[in-house]
């Protein structure tokens, strides 16, 4: 039997997200006698799936758990993306004296407020990922614990659903730290931290990457002083390191204190305080804090499925197992988005959802090694990246050019007063195909995807030379980058010619 769902703060807009994700007066439908695809997880993967197989005229069914919309809508991205531009309202005003406003004194964040607004903007976006739309576009909608009963049938809430194929579309969690004192003290997730109603004066950060620093960032904003902790020698270590120094430098100038390189040893609780020890002497007895929050990676969720009865082999670290057209072991199973991906993004999920589609359905072999993959990491600046780092060419052996544009040399840019920023783009030595490309910016998720187009396309930076890009936008970087490009393809013969007439033009000598 299905269990009703309750989010704190129980207010009206989250009573709304649970009546669209996981009404409790559902009734699970009666199963169909065999379905053409069975959806279990009703994140972005799971929906992408069952509402393009119903699309195509497959029945299909579709069980959740939890929350319809998963960890995008209810603990992801929609949640932080809104409490990030709350944060980023403040900056604004903060800095405003830079550019001339004078804001009287006494300007200050509604911690309060920040939260509810985010709490109604998350209820207005779940109808589209409601269980009542689905079952309009002609799924067959299951609330409850999915489990195999063996190879080709799925059980959930006492029935039976047989299929002919099945997508593992679960997800992934917030991972675990086996720190001594950490469970009793109580932390923090990306699961729990949009629950918060007041602000934590104080507050460390376990992990350095995008969750971890998009939401010590946020908070310090919004008035926590906050301790960001890293085992790692460094922020954001799987990016470029001249990109991440870019966004130390701001966190350091914003009042963000670190502890990198040190792992933390304990935590200890007294009153309401947590206290927390880590291997250096930063902190003569211990790190007083309000509030703990973990965001050091996923973990996959493959718990209470009975993988074992489908034939589906999986790893409890890196999920299931699937080849390169995301079929699992058992080929009438296949699985998609962060349950099985290293690329645990949203646009990720929906990727290999449609991949899912066509292979499953359609018999296609589309490859999952052949997408191209942006990210972005949500900071202020962001970090945006597509395709190969110079560490991941080196280790491959592939040949690198790379060029570098610093954003203090882009117009628009210095008048937004966002000139700490930069591009780097890597081609193949001799050739202008772009393998690999970071951009730092304010809105470098907005400015990626010309490159990731460009790279899906096979187009290279002689092709977006050749695009005019309207002047002044901080988007012109790019064409900065492959204007830098032709200009190393001029021989000394070509350069010493173009000198000299725009020597002669400039004195005049040539007749017009």
């Amino acid at each position: 039997m299905q269990q009703d769902c309750l989010v704190r703060p129980d207010d009206s807009y989250n009573r709304l997200l649970v009546s669209n994700g996981h009404p409790s007066d559902w009734i699970n439908p009666k199963p169909a006698s065999k379905y053409n695809l069975v959806v279990i997880g009703a994140g972005t993967a799971g929906l992408v799936t069952s509402a393009g197989a119903a699309g195509l005229g497959a029945r299909v069914a579709l069980v959740e758990k939890h929350l319809m919309g998963g960890d995008c809508l209810n603990v992801g991205c929609v949640p932080s993306k809104a409490l990030i531009r709350a944060s980023r309202a403040y900056a604004d005003v903060r800095d405003a004296a830079d550019y001339g406003v004078i804001v009287p004194p006494g300007a200050a964040v509604d911690f309060p407020r920040v939260m509810e607004r985010m709490r109604r903007l998350r209820s207005e976006i779940s109808p589209n990922d409601s269980v009542r739309r689905f079952s309009r576009l002609g799924v067959d909608v299951f609330l409850g614990q999915a489990k195999f009963a063996g190879p080709g049938a799925v059980e959930v809430d006492g029935k039976t659903l047989r299929f002919s194929k099945a997508v593992i579309a679960t997800g992934a969690r917030a991972a675990e730290l086996p720190i001594p004192g950490l469970k009793e003290a109580g932390t923090l997730t990306n699961e729990t931290v949009f629950s918060l109603t007041t602000l934590p004066p104080r507050l460390a950060v376990f992990g350095a990457g995008p969750i971890g620093c998009e939401l010590a960032q946020a908070f310090r904003r919004l008035g926590s002083r906050v301790h960001l902790i890293e085992a790692l020698g460094q922020i954001l270590i799987r990016e470029d390191r001249d990109a991440a120094a870019i966004i130390e430098k701001k966190f350091a100038g914003e009042g963000i204190e670190f502890s990198c390189n040190h792992d933390v040893v304990r935590v200890e609780k007294r009153g309401a305080e947590k206290v927390v020890f880590t291997q250096c002497d930063c902190h003569k007895g211990g790190l007083a804090v309000d509030a703990i929050l973990v965001g050091v990676g996923r973990a996959p969720n493959v718990e209470g499925l009975n993988l074992e009865a489908a034939g589906v082999e999986y790893d409890r670290k890196a999920g299931v197992k699937v080849n390169d057209f995301l079929q699992t072991t058992n080929p009438k199973i296949y699985a998609a988005g962060d349950i099985c991906s290293a690329y645990k993004f949203t646009h990720a999920a929906d990727a290999t959802a449609r991949i899912v589609i066509q292979n499953a359905l359609f018999l296609g072999r589309r490859r999952a090694s052949a997408l191209t993959i942006p990210w972005c990491t949500y900071t202020d600046p962001e970090i945006a990246h597509v395709g190969l780092y110079e560490k991941d060419a080196k280790e491959k052996g592939i040949p690198l050019e790379t060029f570098v544009q610093e954003f203090k040399e882009v117009d628009r840019a210095l008048l937004d007063g966002e000139e700490g920023g930069l591009i780097k783009v890597h081609v193949r030595r001799g050739a202008d195909r772009i393998l690999g490309a970071t951009i730092v910016a304010r809105h470098a998720g907005e400015m990626i995807s010309e490159l990731t187009l460009a790279m899906t396309g096979a187009l290279g930076l002689k092709d977006i030379a050749r695009t005019i890009h309207p002047y002044p936008t901080q988007a012109e970087c790019i064409k900065k980058v492959a204007d830098a490009y032709n200009r190393t393809r001029l021989t000394p013969f070509a350069k010493t010619a173009l000198g000299r007439w725009l020597g002669w033009n400039r004195l005049g000598l040539v007749r017009k």
